[in-house]
């Protein structure tokens, strides 16, 4: 008997709930929109896939999407959970990601579909590659133990020079900042090609370390054609980098694959992109499911938003995320990927992140909430480092900022009424 791999979903229909269900799974595995010949019940029991379950979650007005089979007919909302059998696609990630997030969203019986979860048998886990370096490896690397590692993006996120570029990941060193990431724009342009910056930025880093001991991390956008991205992940590693970067929806599964498989550094994933696969309620994936083929594929890092962001994210979707890549993707194989909570955070969102989650497992990055410190980058990073501090020991904001001129700074400037 074939492991099986279970998603779920919620579903709104016009049509009866195991009816929408059942032509759901044909769909998506043995069947089409007629009986074929050679569907037959063997084949049907070895590959079709099945219904595990199907909750009655009461009536909704109508359909949520366009398209919808008979748009005036009373619908339904549904909990609904699917299996296959894993010998339909191999531990292929591409194909399970067809099987699972294919066809099914454009069926005419479907008002609205979202999937809210996966969980794969620990025959696919083990034959995925997985994260590299995750929490562990990523400390190690950085030198941060014991508490979040608080980084920052260039910003201006395009336009500058590579000397220009070095010259802030200078300042930023000196302030003491754990981590760097290009903005996810910042990639091979004329203005700042990719290997001048490297070579620009790590020589920053590398006189930094030998002269403190201490190698900030910086992650190099080095999203492109899968050649491309070996031959900069290897200019990296030439020169000394601790971590490079990649836009998981502009490489797909197959080029994260491809990176993983060649990397030897730590791979830090961004998700821009996010809103379109997230932003309707009844439509794509919540991120427990989309971030699962991310770890599976090899992501160290993954961006999960912050609290009181700048996009449209609730705080709760926020914290759900960063739990998610905290659950193991399988028993016997712990997970890894570290948090990125960044999207206009500052010392404000400190208190609320800990409260939260009560783990220091995170990279909090700040862009604004470092750059744009009344004081200078280094009272943001400053800022950051004792906001941390103060909320870890369980000292409120107010009481911490009186004992530190960078705290109360950030807290005049990012609070109410603030510039």
């Amino acid at each position: 008997m074939s492991p099986r791999l279970e998603a779920d979903y919620i579903l709104e229909t016009p049509v009866a709930l195991e009816k929408a269900a059942a032509t759901i799974a044909g769909e998506q595995s043995s069947g089409t929109f007629r009986p074929v010949p050679g569907e037959t019940a063997e084949l049907k029991a070895r590959s079709a896939a099945r219904i595990e379950a199907i909750t009655d979650l009461g009536p909704i007005p109508g359909p949520a999407l366009p398209g919808a089979a008979t748009p005036h007919a009373p619908h339904r909302r549904a909990r609904l959970t699917l299996s296959w059998p894993l010998a339909n696609t191999g531990p292929s990630l591409p194909n399970i990601l067809a099987t699972v997030a294919g066809n099914l969203f454009e069926l005419n019986c479907v008002a609205a579909l979202r999937l809210t979860a996966l969980r794969f048998p620990p025959e696919l886990v083990a034959a995925c590659p997985g994260p590299a370096f995750g929490t562990t490896g990523t400390r190690t690397l950085a030198g941060v133990q014991g508490r979040p590692l608080i980084g920052t993006i260039i910003k201006p996120s395009i336009g500058l020079s590579p000397d220009e570029t070095a010259a802030m990941v200078a300042t930023l060193c000196q302030a003491g900042i754990d981590f760097i990431k290009d903005d996810e724009l910042q990639a091979d342009g004329a203005v700042c090609p990719f290997d001048a910056r490297a070579r620009a930025v790590m020589a920053v880093i590398n006189a930094h370390a030998d002269r403190t001991g201490k190698k900030v991390m910086y992650a190099f956008n080095l999203t492109g054609e899968v050649d491309e991205m070996r031959a900069r992940h290897d200019l990296i590693l030439s020169l000394g980098g601790t971590c490079i970067m990649a836009s998981a929806n502009s490489i797909g599964l197959t080029g994260m694959l491809a990176l993983r498989r060649h990397a030897q550094l730590p791979i830090h994933t961004h998700r821009n992109g996010w809103g379109y696969l997230s932003r309707h309620p009844g439509l794509g994936f919540d991120y427990a499911a989309w971030s699962a083929l991310w770890r599976l594929a090899g992501a160290d890092h993954l961006h999960v938003n912050g609290l009181a962001n700048k996009f449209c994210e609730a705080d709760g979707s926020v914290i759900a995320s960063a739990r998610a890549l905290a659950t193991p993707l399988s028993p016997g194989r712990p997970a890894t990927a570290m948090p990125v909570f960044s999207s206009g955070q500052t010392a404000l969102q400190v208190h609320g992140t800990w409260a939260a989650l009560h783990t220091p497992d995170l990279i909090f990055a700040a862009g604004g909430g470092i750059m744009a410190h009344p004081d200078g980058p280094a009272a943001g990073v400053r800022a950051l480092q004792d906001a941390w501090a103060a909320a870890m020991s369980g000292i409120p904001l107010d009481l911490a900022a009186k004992d530190s001129p960078a705290l109360a700074a950030a807290v005049r400037a990012y609070g109410p009424g603030g510039a």
